[in-house]
């Protein structure tokens, strides 16, 4: 499997207030997943909206779908990287969050 990004999460302050935006905008369906985060399934480049102070980031975050977690922390690595955020588990999955040679925020994903 070739990387992808396949995730965009928005960090927000008003979740609802985020949510009818992009039902209303693009006709999106988001489905809640707790009180301060709702996402699209689609299946292709999802959009999340981040409204937990302590989880969002303070720019937009694109997730790199990878094949093999590890291999891609140590390649980040390598290549200059640096892991901001340690592998954890969610729902769905797991990742990290690392920030590239120009400050940019990115997450690496393998989902189960």
């Amino acid at each position: 499997m070739t990387a992808r990004l396949n995730y965009v999460e928005l960090p927000t302050s008003d979740i609802a207030a985020a949510r009818r935006f992009y039902e209303r905008a693009f006709a999106w369906t988001l489905a809640e997943f707790g009180p301060s985060y709702a996402a699209t399934t689609t299946g292709d480049t999802d959009i999340g909206l981040q409204a937990d102070p302590a989880e969002a980031t303070r720019a937009p975050l694109p997730v790199i779908d990878v094949a093999d977690l590890e291999v891609a922390l140590d390649a980040i690595v390598a290549a200059g990287g640096t892991i901001v955020r340690p592998i954890f588990a969610f729902p769905g999955g797991r990742r990290f969050h690392f920030v590239d040679p120009s400050g940019n925020e990115l997450a690496a994903v393998k989902l189960d």
